[in-house]
């Protein structure tokens, strides 16, 4: 099984990190490879930082696609361009927002959210509401770390943690959701220090595109992503 992981930023330290995450968890038989952007922006901090990803993230599924790639995880937890990659691949095209969200739905009633920016909480909430998730969840809270801060620098954890604990308990959450990809890293450490379920959307999304690959499930081509019209200039 052959499965890309794109990260839609130039950050070649964070595509590690993200395939440090992926390569904990996926089945022995997939053949899983996590790529960087170099022309696209820095990190994606914001809607203008994420049409110019968004940019550089379709030539790069296009070529997936034509190499026999069978599924991709889309590792921005905004969902850069998801319904766009969606319209080239053939197969499952997960981003790891929307993963996430639908994981802490299946396991609790009521869940948070804690992302990077403050800036990025609308985009969120936006794609919450287009999921039909918002209703599930307590509130989107920021940390106020730049994304790669949180690549480059592990004293950030502890902020998290402390940040986890006063967000479970004043919202009355019962699952917390990591609303960006570099907080991956700490998934697990966090589930276990504050005892309740922590989601990471890589891991989330890289499990679920296995099994709708294993399953034989891939992108429906029947309306709405559909491969774009061919149009004469």
């Amino acid at each position: 099984m052959k499965i890309r992981m794109i990260n839609p930023n130039a950050s070649a330290g964070m595509a590690r990190l993200l395939d440090a995450a992926g390569q904990r968890v996926k089945a022995a038989d997939t053949a899983l490879e996590v790529i960087h952007l170099p022309a696209s922006v820095a990190s994606i901090e914001g809607a203008a930082d994420g049409v110019q990803a968004a940019f550089h993230l379709l030539p790069a599924v296009a070529r997936g696609q034509a190499e026999g790639v069978q599924g991709f995880v889309i590792a921005c937890f905004d969902d850069t361009g998801l319904d766009a990659a969606r319209e080239l691949a053939e197969g499952p095209v997960i981003g790891i927002g929307e993963a996430a969200m639908h994981a802490a739905s299946m396991l609790s009633v009521r869940y948070s959210v804690l992302t990077s920016l403050p800036r990025s909480i609308h985009i969120i909430e936006r794609n919450m509401r287009a999921y039909g998730l918002d209703r599930r969840c307590a509130r989107v809270h920021a940390a106020d770390i730049p994304v790669l801060e949180l690549e480059r620098d592990p004293a950030h954890y502890q902020r998290l943690l402390a940040l986890g604990r006063q967000i479970l308990e004043q919202d009355r959450s019962e699952c917390l959701v990591l609303g960006c990809a570099g907080m991956s890293q700490w998934a697990r450490p966090l589930q276990d220090a504050l005892g309740a379920p922590v989601i990471d959307g890589v891991q989330v999304a890289l499990k679920w595109v296995e099994s709708l690959v294993g399953l034989g499930l891939g992108t429906s081509k029947l309306l709405s992503y559909r491969a774009p019209l061919q149009k004469q200039s």
